[in-house]
């Protein structure tokens, strides 16, 4: 289990990848507002309060609960060369015993695309996952048609493994996802891209 108050702070070749502060604010509410278009194809339906200071707040004090209790480890991807927000990573759903798994999800401003930002993000948390967090299996979903991040997931070594029906709400109707997994003794399909 992480400890209570722990900073996990992730550090790769040009990201940070850290927990989200208070003042993080306007730079999440600008990004976010200004990538909405690309991003909410892909996306649950934003809530009407999404991109306020309050949501944000809540949004703070989920990350440090869950940090605290083990549950999941949401971090920003913030580019060390300017500081800048590129986008968020979140290992979700920890669960412990004989599972010993957890649910990767992700976003990134449209700006930030095709740079291997993600691709980045993921190799080190899915690192930190088997190493830090001692987890076996890392899970992920995504829409058929999100080619982009399909192919994300294939070069940092997660494996196709079906299609869950029904699987999320998307757009306001519920969607079918394709799913992939990495597992910590099963490296075959790994790159050395990033």
């Amino acid at each position: 289990m992480i400890a209570r108050r722990k900073k996990v702070r992730i550090e790769t070749e040009r990201l940070s990848l850290r927990l989200p502060v208070h003042s993080d604010f306007r730079a999440w509410s600008w990004l976010r507002d200004s990538s909405a278009e690309f991003l909410q194809p892909w996306e649950p339906v934003w809530a009407g309060d999404h991109l306020t200071r309050k949501s944000f707040t809540n949004r703070v004090y989920w990350a440090q609960r869950s940090v605290a209790q083990g549950t999941a480890l949401p971090l920003f991807l913030i580019r060390r060369s300017d500081d800048t927000l590129l986008g968020a990573i979140t290992l979700d759903n920890i669960r412990r015993g004989p599972a010993q798994a957890g649910t990767l999800g992700y976003w990134i401003g449209q700006g930030h695309t095709r740079q291997g930002y993600m691709l980045e993000a993921i190799q080190a948390i899915g690192h930190y996952a088997f190493r830090e967090l001692d987890l076996s299996r890392l899970e992920a979903a995504c829409l058929p048609e999100n080619i982009a991040s399909r192919g994300v997931l294939e070069k940092a070594g997660f494996k196709y493994e079906g299609v869950a029906q029904s699987y999320l709400q998307i757009g306001g109707r519920w969607r079918n996802h394709v799913l992939y997994a990495m597992l910590r003794a099963d490296r075959r399909g790994r790159t050395n891209a990033g």
